[in-house]
């Protein structure tokens, strides 16, 4: 950041008779985090001078140096060469500041027929949908390493929970899927947001519109948006998508963070389900024993930081009356955090969920505990013509005996568990086994490998047709 000039005169200085308070210079900048938009400011300038052409406002030759320069200012920036200046307050300003000193006159004409308010209107939404666009293709990419992992541990037998209680088998590739399903979801959202954003704000100028005979749909058409927006006081005041993205990255965070509580407790040696790559964990200072899950850690606290954003986002928007106000300036630091926590999270679980690895003996001999297939036993009761609450009760007073024993349903003997109900026959360990449960479930949603397998396909060509 270079220090303030003297000549760092700004283009609204006229109507001042005296300068800016050094102090109010630094408190109402932006230039410090919004310097990430040159690229999107620059394409949108690009493009307003394009159209300006277009109408006969600037000559061609005229256009061409504005591109030159502007793509000069580009170059140098990329370069890290670019002096950027408080005194100029915004990225807008002292881009433009620097294509006057660089072309003169000319680079004064590029304002001609906008404002800094739909400016700055389009300069983020371009950022956003590319931001966009980048977030879906790492959430893609974890979601495809969630469909490997499916795939290959459709067999793998592990207990699924209720109030983290033993509940019934599942296999490992069936909670792979839930997590897949979670991030479907976040991906249609992102989408979503894509597709209300996606409309040009330029040519709204300050607030209601201008006298210049511009053709918005012209420079709607030249930066990729669907259309212009339909008016231009909402156009230059909306935030609704800044909002609506970081509603989105907080689901997204949310469910990461589920995904990272299990995790913790899936390595933690209570449970040793999961082998993590020593590469996404951590020791300890003292303990030299310890492999800690730094990265599901850290993503699962790192979800509070988006929420919050959420709500600033929320709170600075509620009391703004129409049109642009200075409030809107801190949109960005928020919008900005997000994007970058959600860019980050994703791509630490796009990196480390193809190195998971399922310690499968573990999770069997888990699954054996807790009675998991006491469900199966009432199934096979009601197949058998007993009402599901009779057997409800003759099971539940089968699994107070086995606890009694110390034994799992499945260890008891024929003769033990026929003193509950006569109903039960030599069949009954065919149903008991914790892969007659599974295969038990083969239905749409279900956890039978086969369903898992089928998911896992019609996922895949899913993706492939995005």
């Amino acid at each position: 950041m270079s220090e303030n000039k003297p000549d760092a005169i700004k283009p609204w200085g006229g109507r001042f008779t005296e300068p800016t308070d050094a102090f109010v210079e630094r408190f109402t900048a932006s230039v410090t985090f919004d310097q990430r938009l040159y690229h999107h400011d620059i394409n949108g300038s690009i493009a307003h001078a394009t159209m300006l052409g277009k109408v006969g406002i600037l000559t061609a030759n005229e256009v061409q140096e504005i591109i030159d320069g502007l793509e000069a200012i580009r170059a140098e920036i990329v370069a890290g060469t670019f002096q950027w200046s408080v005194a100029l307050e915004d990225v807008h300003m002292n881009i433009e500041a620097a294509l006057t000193k660089r072309i003169g006159l000319t680079g004064k004409k590029l304002h001609t027929g906008r404002s800094r308010n739909d400016q700055v209107a389009t300069d983020i939404r371009l950022y956003v949908r590319d931001e966009i666009d980048a977030l879906s293709g790492t959430l893609t990419r974890l979601q495809l390493a969630l469909l490997d992992q499916a795939e290959r541990e459709a067999d793998t037998v592990m207990p699924g929970f209720t109030h983290l209680q033993t509940a019934q088998p599942i296999t490992f590739g069936h909670h792979m899927m839930a997590w897949y399903e979670m991030l479907e979801r976040d991906y249609s959202r992102l989408q979503d947001c894509r597709s209300r954003l996606n409309y040009s704000p330029l040519g709204a100028a300050a607030l209601a519109g201008t006298s210049y005979p511009i053709e918005r749909e012209y420079t709607a058409q030249l930066l990729g948006f669907t259309a212009p927006t339909r008016n231009s006081l909402d156009s230059v005041s909306d935030r609704d998508f800044a909002i609506e993205l970081a509603s989105a990255g907080s689901l997204i965070m949310t469910h990461l963070s589920r995904f990272s509580e299990e995790l913790v407790l899936w390595t933690s040696a209570q449970f040793d389900f999961v082998d993590l790559p020593d590469r996404f964990c951590t020791g300890s200072s003292i303990m030299p024993q310890k492999k800690n899950p730094d990265v599901p850690e850290l993503v699962r606290g790192k979800t509070g930081r988006v929420n919050g954003h959420l709500v600033s986002l929320l709170t600075l928007m509620k009391s703004q009356p129409l049109a642009y106000n200075k409030d809107n300036q801190e949109d960005k630091e928020p919008l900005f955090d997000v994007i970058d926590t959600l860019r980050d999270c994703l791509k630490a679980y796009a990196d480390m969920m193809p190195a998971i690895r399922p310690k499968k003996e573990n999770m069997r001999k888990a699954a054996l505990q807790g009675y998991a297939t006491a469900t199966d036993l009432a199934d096979y009761l009601v197949r058998k013509g007993i009402a599901f609450r009779d057997a409800h009760e003759i099971v539940g007073k089968s699994v107070a005996f086995g606890i009694e024993q110390n034994k799992d349903l499945s260890e008891l003997t024929l003769e033990q568990l026929q003193q509950f109900s006569p109903e039960i026959s030599e069949d009954i360990f065919e149903v008991l086994t914790l892969e007659g449960s599974v295969q038990a479930r083969n239905h749409i949603g279900g956890t039978a490998p086969e369903q898992v397998r089928a998911a896992v396909a019609n996922r895949r060509a899913a993706i492939a047709s995005r």
